[in-house]
């Protein structure tokens, strides 16, 4: 089965690129011109907080600073495609007396190629990379600090074999009975506070889980002219641990609502199920309110 998955995209693809059969002989097809369609933004926001000596209702004095770049690239011609994305985020809050610690961190970057079999259908291949920019701690009641991630400690690169549906603009899901995964740990002394060592064995820098699946979706729509909503789900099983508690989950969502054609109020939420990193779920939530820049073209 999982043979046979690895090889029907390639097959299909062999299929329709031969030379005796015309592009349009596919029931429903609707193929597309050659294009670059590509989109970036860029978001600050800062928060700030101040109290006198004497307020009586306390407070600490505080301020936060948090960014995005994001961007996507996709190309058309045909039947191929080639959709790229980019997500980088990072986030600062200093509290009076605790210092400047992290309040958002993170490192998305995915590509994938296609070949269109029919309407709603693809094969492709893709390559996916998450990690994050800095060291981070769990901070301790006596005022120290215990490193427990970092990056590439851990950092992840999936590659991915298999189908997409996608209906629409806004919704896609990739099948991936073939789907690789690198984790990597490169500070080697990480374990000593993180025993788990994010499923990397101790004394190596890369676990390798050649045998795997993955069901990725995404879904971006503009509910209203003003109002975005963005989620991308991932689904991670080993196929030589496979297990209900091992399935690694993740769910990204991000809610944009715009003000002015500069600011915006942005929610974001990250929920993350991975049994190597941790036997409870994590979360972790920000609200926003700051300049956000965006552009799109199409030649």
């Amino acid at each position: 089965m999982l043979l046979a998955g690895i090889l029907a995209p390639l097959t299909l693809q062999t299929l329709f690129a031969q030379d005796n059969l015309p592009v349009d002989t596919i029931p429903g097809l609707t193929l597309a011109d050659t294009s670059w369609t590509s989109e970036f933004s860029a978001g600050l926001n800062f928060n700030q907080a101040a109290f006198s000596g004497n307020w009586k209702s306390g407070g600490i004095n505080s301020v936060a600073f948090g960014s995005i770049i994001a961007g996507k690239a996709n190309y058309a011609k045909d039947r191929m495609t080639w959709d790229n994305e980019m997500e980088l985020l990072f986030g600062i809050v200093s509290n009076e007396g605790e210092g400047s610690r992290k309040s958002n961190d993170r490192i998305f970057l995915d590509s994938k190629v296609g070949y269109k079999m029919s309407e709603n259908w693809s094969s492709y291949f893709s390559l996916n990379f998450l990690s994050q920019f800095a060291e981070g701690y769990n901070y301790n009641e006596d005022g120290t600090k215990t490193l427990i991630s970092g990056f590439l400690s851990p950092g992840f690169l999936t590659s991915s074999i298999g189908f997409e549906y996608k209906p629409n603009q806004e919704f896609a899901l990739r099948l991936s009975p073939f789907s690789p995964r690198f984790t990597f740990v490169t500070n080697e002394n990480l374990y000593l506070t993180v025993p788990e060592n994010y499923g990397v064995p101790i004394g190596q820098t890369v676990r390798t889980e050649w045998l795997a699946l993955q069901i990725y979706a995404t879904y971006d729509k503009n509910i209203t002219e003003t109002f975005n909503i963005k989620s991308r789900y991932q689904l991670f099983a080993n196929y030589e641990t496979l297990d209900w508690d091992t399935v690694d989950h993740r769910l990204d969502v991000t809610l944009t609502a715009k003000i002015t054609n500069l600011i915006n109020v942005t929610l974001t939420s990250i929920n993350l199920y991975d049994i190597d990193q941790d036997p409870g779920i994590q979360y972790s939530q920000a609200l926003a309110l700051g300049i956000l820049y965006k552009v799109s073209n199409k030649r």
